[in-house]
């Protein structure tokens, strides 16, 4: 209610006052924000239907966006405008997430093949670290604000302890840093015109894109590997299969109001690859809903070469000894492999009691000093190696984290490999372990093995047939043909007509 002290405070306001109040506020009723609209002189107000309390925090990019009106927005001491018939050649924004660099090599084999489609297509890059790595050594261009954005790698090795990430749980605490972004985002956008914006698991833009469906300024594909959040223990922790429920129900409500807000959705990979379990208690499966709303187009792969295959040849051409047994250890672009290429390291010595003239390779990415990890006989460190796909292509064994890509890539070049989930990652433990067992592929440990396990699992890998499903070819073409279609005529598209919806084949 409204107490005289207040009205008294409110009535000696004297700057410019804006007043927000939401029409649902079951603590401070609409009627005291209308007095203390009142009591101020000359305050603006505004009322957020449907709102509750704090609205700032559920509704944060609308509030941020009056915040920055009544305020007054900074303004450029020089700014140019080009009219719209004037704008050439047509520009994509690519969103392309940091979160290891699978999706960056992936979205680098769709803009190849868009480019091919689209000749005077100019592509723009918005990601971060390490990322932008790989777009600069490609030649490619990274939008200047995107230097701005909160890290998201950091936040996520941060929540990590050991070989253990609670990825759901990592996830849901990126609030602050997803909406930082989407607000460099929307500043962007706003004064910067695209022909289209495509979004590589941009999970921050289509969730608030969706909150704010008027921001849409462009047509807009989004593209991801992994359709909806599952609990990693399903008996034993009902709070996270009821948040995972809520967060799943909340998408699918997003979907069913705005279908038109996503221009296109591709899935990466093919319906068969999904699990075959509900989002929830009371929603669709992931597979059923799936094949609604999303159109598949099969599993991107970087640009492989030619003779990938070959891993004589590979060798040849990388200076890899021809005959010498060759194991890679990877764990992708963070710190949170550390543990794992530890053991690795120290189960090496392990091995080579088997297989003297063993060689391997740990890759310990951009985060993990290679110099404080344990040496043996055989043993090379490097922090990073260049189209690590091609290197994976040599090896006679390898072991990785359960990460997607990765695995995929060695599935696609027929390697034998050792994987091993981050213990606590729902999308490792069951997304990708589900791909992994629909193509056949990879001897699976828990987070916990020891080096000896690991060692034993790497001497199975080296001398077990491989008789993986094939890879079905061709998948960044298809992804390219689709967006291409939301941004170009037929006529527009280099040798190309619109693609029917289909669904392409994973087995040979």
């Amino acid at each position: 209610r409204v107490t005289p002290h207040l009205a008294e405070l409110a009535a000696a306001v004297r700057c410019p006052a804006l007043v927000l109040h939401g029409d649902r506020d079951e603590i401070i009723s609409l009627d005291v924000g209308r007095a203390v609209h009142q009591s101020i002189a000359g305050s603006r107000m505004v009322v957020l239907e449907d709102s509750g309390h704090a609205p700032h925090l559920r509704d944060p990019v609308f509030v941020n966006d009056l915040l920055l009106d009544f305020i007054g927005r900074p303004v450029p001491p020089e700014r140019r405008w080009r009219r719209a018939m004037a704008r050439a050649p047509r520009r994509a924004l690519f969103v392309s997430s940091p979160i290891g660099l699978g999706h960056i090599q992936r979205d680098l084999a769709i803009a190849r093949e868009l480019r091919e489609l689209i000749p005077d297509l100019e592509i723009h890059w918005w990601t971060q670290h390490p990322a932008t790595r790989v777009l600069e050594e490609a030649g490619e261009t990274i939008h200047p604000l995107s230097r701005a954005m909160s890290s998201e790698s950091a936040h996520w090795e941060q929540c990590a302890t050991g070989h253990e990430l609670h990825a759901f749980d990592a996830f849901r605490k990126m609030d602050e840093i997803f909406l930082a972004n989407f607000m460099l985002f929307h500043d962007l956008t706003r004064h910067e015109p695209y022909d289209l914006w495509i979004g590589d698991e941009s999970w921050e833009i289509d969730y608030y894109l969706h909150e704010n469906p008027e921001l849409k300024t462009a047509p807009y594909v989004f593209l991801t590997d992994v359709i909806g959040f599952l609990p990693v223990d399903p008996d034993g922790d009902a709070r996270d299969a009821e948040l995972c429920a809520d967060y799943n129900a909340e998408m699918i409500a997003q979907r069913a109001r705005y279908p038109w807000l996503r221009d296109l959705s591709l899935y990466i990979g093919a319906y068969d690859e999904l699990p075959e379990a509900p989002f929830g208690p009371g929603l669709p499966g992931i597979r059923e809903w799936a094949r609604e709303w999303f159109e598949p187009v099969g599993y991107i792969l970087p640009g492989l070469p030619p003779d990938y295959r070959d891993q004589a040849a590979m060798r040849a051409r990388l200076g890899y000894a021809e005959t010498d047994p060759l194991i890679f250890a990877a764990v992708g672009g963070t710190a949170i492999g550390r543990g794992l290429l530890e053991h690795v390291a120290c189960a090496f010595p392990l091995i080579r009691r088997e297989l003297p003239e063993a060689r391997m390779v740990l890759v310990t990415g951009p985060r993990i000093d290679p110099a404080t990890l344990p040496d043996a006989e055989g043993l090379e460190k490097r922090p990073y190696v260049h189209n690590l796909f091609e290197h994976l292509a040599c090896a006679d064994a390898a072991v990785v984290q359960g990460g997607l890509t990765t695995t995929m890539e060695l599935v696609a070049a027929r390697r034998p490999f050792v994987y091993v989930p981050l213990h606590k990652h729902w999308e490792q433990q069951h997304h990708v372990a589900y791909r992994l067992d629909h193509y056949r592929a990879g001897i699976r440990l828990s987070h916990d093995a020891t080096p000896t396990d690991l060692a034993q699992a790497l001497l199975q890998a080296l001398t077990q047939p491989v008789t993986y499903r094939q890879v079905a070819p061709g998948a960044a073409r298809r992804a390219a043909e689709r967006i291409a279609s939301v941004l170009a005529s037929p006529r527009t598209m280099k040798g190309g007509m619109r693609q029917d919806r289909h669904q392409p084949s994973t087995t040979s």
